[in-house]
């Protein structure tokens, strides 16, 4: 990957840049707590009820529950990976850039994404 100017942004911009993935770490940090604590709760109460799903009538709704709780786990310790890395990209002057065109990542996508490593062109690309 290519490192480009760090002037891209000002040192205000990278401390506001900065401040906001910390935030976004954090609140990703405490939703994976919550949802730990929620994925606990869920295992807890089956052990307390019957084992066998397919013939519980709530099996099927706990088994989703448990699935699903587990599938938001595993997407906020991957956004939290991320944020890692987009501090990683700011620090050695690339956040903000595509990894894939090297054009710039528009400030709208970057702060509904702050995580995002590429355009929406090549994120559309990718996804097909």
């Amino acid at each position: 990957m290519a490192k480009f100017p760090e002037s891209e942004f000002s040192p205000a911009e990278r401390e506001a840049i900065r401040a906001r993935l910390a935030a976004e770490r954090a609140g990703t940090s405490e939703q994976i707590a919550a949802l730990n604590r929620d994925f606990e709760g869920i295992v807890e109460a089956n052990a307390l009820v019957a084992v066998d799903d397919e013939h519980d009538p709530e099996g099927s709704s706990t088994a989703f529950e448990r699935a699903h709780v587990a599938s938001l786990l595993t997407q906020a310790r991957e956004y939290l990976v991320d944020l890692g890395q987009a501090l990683e990209r700011l620090e050695q002057g690339v956040y903000g850039r595509c990894e894939t065109c090297g054009e710039l990542i528009p400030a709208e996508r970057l702060e509904v994404r702050p995580a995002a490593r590429t355009c929406v062109k090549c994120a559309g690309i990718r996804s097909r």
